[in-house]
């Protein structure tokens, strides 16, 4: 059995983010590490680059996914 990530722990991980996608990323069954890492590769990859992590799978690209898509949705509003 895996730890879910909760409404709480995503929010701290995440900070100020829609209510959606906190409900798409719990939605997603991920755990807080899960979360943290795409959270960190969203707002650093060259880093994580640099690093010479792999790019991630799974719930983790799940996440990476629908923060990236949170990400465009607020570049196009005006």
């Amino acid at each position: 059995m895996t730890d879910r990530v909760t409404r709480a722990e995503a929010a701290a991980v995440l900070g100020d983010v829609d209510e959606k996608v906190l409900v798409d990323v719990i939605a997603a069954g991920a755990t807080k590490a899960e979360v943290a890492e795409a959270f960190a590769w969203v707002t650093n990859d060259e880093a994580m680059l640099n690093e010479g992590r792999a790019m991630p799978g799974g719930r983790t690209a799940q996440v990476i996914a629908i923060l990236e898509a949170q990400l465009e949705s607020e570049k196009s509003e005006p």
